[in-house]
């Protein structure tokens, strides 16, 4: 798998990341362990996961898991603060003592001194964004991260924050934005990704697949064993299935069948050679899913393809 640069970072990651959302939640001990030999097996690095997945119990199983199956230093792993759930609710809290506690909460769980990259989960009014920001400094200077980021920022969080970062020295420069990308979802292509561009943030792209929409799997209707069928995620899988959104996947599907790809690969190979784009992250259900995904490591997308993809799909 080729590794790339995340943003103007000296930071080597590989062009697909493997993403743990639902690890310990509907994914198992099992199919995880299954799911990180596959991706380590094909190069990957980059690993992603978050204090608020499965309120905690992603980083805690992945955390099992390394040095078991790869050692800590083979991997790049991320994780991110921000978001958790308290009392059954979800609840977001960017303030520099939350952010700093859950960071070291993390590291427990995860069975490590330090991750690679550190990111604010989501942005928050109700802290000041010069006091999210300290967190950062204060988590790479005491060596608990070696770079940042920020998630699911909108072009003009993505462009204060990044800016403020570069404003005085001594403040640590952000290397990435986290925000949803697909050819379904291609409104961070307005701001976000000029921002990420002019101010040397790496992007990594979550849901790629649009939560699978983009396989195909649901153009007759939503299997019973899909996240489309999960009280989880049918809400954000429903906004797809329209006619707009039927139109992309039949594109995609037609690629597919032209090329002798599956559709996922089309769908994935398009986001991952986006300008500005450092790695899609994968979330497979299954590691059989994963591995089909990880064969696009080795795939490019005719340029031809790329176009009408873009046409097609553009709002």
């Amino acid at each position: 798998m080729h590794q790339r640069l995340l943003g103007a970072t000296g930071l080597r990651v590989s062009s697909l990341a493997l993403g743990t959302m639902t690890w310990g939640r509907s994914t198992d001990e099992h199919e995880a362990r299954d799911q990180l030999t596959a991706f380590v097996e094909a190069g990957g690095t980059l690993v992603d996961t978050a204090a608020g997945y499965a309120d905690g119990g992603s980083e805690r199983l992945l955390g099992g898991l390394i040095g078991d199956v790869v050692g800590r230093e083979e991997i790049v792993l991320a994780t991110k603060a921000g978001i958790s759930r308290r009392h059954g609710s979800r609840e977001v809290n960017t303030s520099r003592g939350h952010l700093l506690a859950t960071l070291d909460a993390s590291l427990r769980r995860l069975e490590t001194d330090h991750v690679d990259l550190w990111q604010v989960h989501v942005w928050s009014d109700d802290a000041p964004l010069e006091e999210t920001l300290s967190a950062l400094d204060l988590a790479v200077s005491s060596g608990r991260a070696s770079y940042v980021g920020v998630s699911n920022y909108a072009g003009w969080q993505t462009a204060q924050a990044a800016t403020w970062q570069r404003a005085v020295p001594g403040r640590v420069a952000l290397a990435s934005t986290q925000v949803e990308y697909s050819l379904l979802s291609r409104d961070v292509e307005f701001e976000v990704v000029p921002a990420a561009a002019a101010l040397g943030l790496g992007i990594l792209a979550w849901s790629p697949l649009a939560g699978g929409t983009l396989t195909g799997k649901y153009r007759t209707g939503t299997p019973g064993d899909s996240r489309g069928g999960s009280g989880d995620f049918a809400g954000r899988i429903d906004g797809y299935l329209d006619e707009r959104g039927a139109g992309i996947v039949e594109a995609v599907c037609r690629a597919a069948e032209g090329l002798d790809w599956s559709p996922l690969q089309v769908a994935l190979a398009w986001v991952r050679d986006r300008p500005g784009v450092t790695a899609p992250i994968l979330g497979a259900r299954t590691a059989a899913q994963l591995r089909d995904a990880l064969a696009v490591a080795d795939l490019t997308l005719p340029v031809e393809i790329a176009a009408a993809l873009d046409d097609v799909s553009v709002d």
